[in-house]
């Protein structure tokens, strides 16, 4: 009878084994660093005038901190994405992901755009109100499809949160 059971739990085992997809890992990598890319240009641009230091909330980490959490925080992203696209089969479903992460990295670089290079904090906040609300909706429909996933984007919920609250600081105090 034990054997019987093992040969079960191992028969099991195997089939929870997945092969990595290796054409949506790529191109969830590649998304992400060119939504991070595109965004550090336009983050870079303001900063190196220094109008940022000068409308700098006293709350903000130091810089170096932003570096090692976008960095961490895009991880995240790339495995929610790959997990969210490679768990369903639902067509109609992975379309529905694509297109709420395609908005949502629209939204990212839009926010470093407004707020960085056209130095329109006000503009900025309202961008990362629809950010906010585009990662909740992330979170919402990839939950259905794979809660790891969806957990997966809870930090950068709270980050770009963060962020608001600065970003309110400097727009509107």
């Amino acid at each position: 009878m034990k054997k019987v059971k093992s040969k079960k739990l191992v028969k099991k085992l195997d089939n929870k084994k997945k092969k990595i997809n290796y054409k949506i890992l790529l191109i969830s990598i590649l998304s992400v660093f060119l939504v991070a890319s595109i965004g550090s240009f336009f983050t870079f641009q303001g900063i190196k005038t220094g109008w940022y230091d000068s409308i700098k909330p006293s709350i903000t980490p130091p810089d170096w901190v932003f570096s090692y959490v976008w960095t961490f925080l895009f991880c995240l992203i790339i495995l929610s994405c790959y997990l969210s696209l490679t768990s369903t089969k639902d067509k109609i479903l992975k379309l529905k992901v694509q297109i709420l992460f395609g908005f949502n990295f629209l939204l990212n670089i839009l926010w470093s755009f407004f707020y960085f290079y056209l130095k329109q904090p006000a503009i900025a906040y309202f961008n990362l109100i629809l950010l906010l609300a585009s990662i909740a909706m992330l979170i919402s429909v990839i939950w259905k499809i794979n809660r790891k996933a969806a957990w997966l984007l809870v930090p950068y919920f709270f980050w770009v949160s963060f962020a608001g609250i600065l970003n309110y600081l400097t727009a509107f105090i």
